[in-house]
């Protein structure tokens, strides 16, 4: 079983400590059963204070982070004060016995603290980023994104961004499927603007009863076929220009991108869990050629389909030992 330690300490944001317990600490639904689930433990140095009013006793001390596979540290209050040097310490503790360290939200002011990242790509929320930035110039502070993945640190943009990062903690660790049932639990929003070439896409329907939910469901069970925008609009009995805005303010962007985003997260799938081609991915998710997918798949997720499945077959511990190809499933 994977450990998950959520350091804490006097100044820490309740909204990404509880909702890094949520995700993490709660298994997936029934539909994508896993398990080795994450073991979540929140560690302090006694009784702490969230948002400077919600008491909370920690389950160890601080020193259990360096036992920890992930650590997780939530979003720190004041930023203008020095973090804790106990809590610093202890971080720096961790990444260097071997784990994995995530900051959320102004999380990224403890991991600068602890030296961290130095020389790395990060993020924080965007009203503190030029703060990270000036007191820590060694660091390249992209303020446009989500989250940022270097490896074994991440760290977030804020508060709902938190959330982002916590399923692509988990997609690395438990695949897309698992993912994925885990935001359709949350009933996260299908589309997240920011700029980011990253590793997650947010499938997750509407709930029934939106005049968009049996298109959406055909949809995405006919990702291989061709489709227009006037093609969506006659299943969909309305006009382009309806089905556009109705898209708009489901979604925050156009039925052409949606379908782009479906594909793009059906090929994701595919490449983590099959061994075929990606010239058969592409036919499978109506992208035509592989050439195509290439272009379209660089461009949304930051890497090339064949590196995008090297990453996550190398990423998911509870895989098998050996290749793991003869575990692979053909396409459906």
């Amino acid at each position: 079983m994977s450990t998950v330690a959520v350091a804490v300490s006097d100044g820490i944001l309740h909204f990404e400590l509880s909702l890094a317990y949520e995700l993490l600490g709660t298994p997936p639904p029934a539909s994508a059963p896993v398990a080795d689930w994450y073991e979540v433990s929140i560690c302090g140095t006694g009784p702490v204070r969230a948002d400077g009013r919600f008491l909370l006793d920690p389950d160890g001390g601080l020193d259990l982070l360096a036992r920890a596979d992930t650590v997780i540290v939530p979003g720190w209050a004041d930023v203008d004060v020095d973090p804790p040097a106990d809590l610093v310490a202890a971080v720096r503790a961790a990444y260097d016995a071997g784990a994995r360290v995530a900051s959320l939200c102004t999380g990224a002011f403890v991991l600068a603290a602890a030296g961290l990242l130095e020389g790395r790509r990060a993020t924080t929320h965007w009203a503190h980023a030029d703060a990270l930035a000036g007191r820590f110039p060694g660091i390249e502070v992209d303020a446009d994104v989500l989250y940022v993945d270097e490896g074994r640190v991440l760290t977030s943009a804020g508060k709902a961004a938190a959330l982002d990062l916590c399923l692509h903690l988990i997609r690395r660790d438990h695949g897309s499927a698992v993912a994925n049932a885990v935001a359709r639990r949350l009933v996260v929003a299908p589309h997240r603007p920011g700029g980011q070439a990253q590793f997650i896409a947010t499938p997750v329907p509407e709930p029934d009863d939106h005049p968009l939910s049996d298109l959406l469901a055909w949809a995405g069970r006919h990702l291989d076929r061709p489709m227009t925008v006037e093609d969506l609009a006659r299943r969909a009995n309305m006009s382009s220009r309806h089905l556009g805005r109705h898209f708009r303010t489901m979604a925050g962007t156009t039925p052409l991108q949606w379908l782009l985003n479906q594909r793009i997260r059906r090929a994701q799938e595919l490449l983590e869990t099959t061994d075929e081609s990606v010239e058969a991915i592409a036919g499978a998710t109506g992208m035509g050629t592989a050439t195509t997918l290439r272009r379209h798949f660089n461009r949304a997720v930051g890497v090339p389909p064949d590196a995008y499945r090297r990453t996550f077959r190398t990423r998911r511990p509870h895989e098998p030992a050996g290749d793991g190809h003869a575990s692979r499933r053909k396409i459906p």
